[in-house]
């Protein structure tokens, strides 16, 4: 799958070193997505593996998307620190030190699915694609999960593609904080 045609990928992502030394991998081969899918146990969503060929993770310009509901980090939306890239070696990939098994093994999130996004408060609630609903071949919900909250699963947005539609930019709400 291609990035539909609407979805301009260039000015998706931001120019960060950090996320350069911590989330982004080099371009994902077919072969790479499919041993990844297999380690996770988990298909990745097409929308996600296309936006990773174009940089494989990283920190976007956009990182909150708003909630219906008060999370524990601001009454009207969620924050992400970056997407995760497929891979291995950098700490924030799908199978990096930091990555989704760490985390669902660690600090005893949910076996809903595959942590997709860490948030800034250190491990103390993320963003999962949920397979719930659909099974491991299906396409997945995006739900945040705030651990402080006795894992209090909120979805976010039906698919991922929808979930990276619907990020804004910080200054679209009112408090940035709880």
């Amino acid at each position: 799958m291609e990035l539909p045609a609407d979805f301009d990928a260039r000015h998706f992502w931001s120019d960060e070193e950090y996320a350069a030394r911590y989330y982004t991998e080099p371009w994902p081969s077919d072969e790479l997505v499919a041993r990844v899918e297999a380690d996770l146990g988990y298909r990745l969503p097409a929308f996600y593996v296309a936006l990773m060929r174009t940089r494989n993770g990283g920190v976007p310009v956009n990182t909150c998307f708003p909630t219906t509901e008060a999370t524990g980090w601001a009454d009207d939306h969620i924050a992400i620190s970056g997407i995760a890239g497929i891979g291995y070696h950098k700490s924030y990939s799908l199978c990096g030190g930091l990555g989704s098994a760490s985390m669902l093994d660690t600090w005893g999130y949910p076996a809903i699915g595959v942590v997709v996004a860490d948030c800034p408060s250190a491990g103390h609630d993320l963003v999962m694609l949920d397979y719930r609903a659909c099974g491991p071949q299906g396409e997945p919900a995006v739900a945040h999960i705030d651990q402080e909250n006795g894992y209090h699963t909120t979805v976010l947005a039906p698919t991922f593609e929808a979930f990276v539609r619907g990020l804004r930019p910080e200054s679209a709400f009112k408090e940035p904080y709880a």
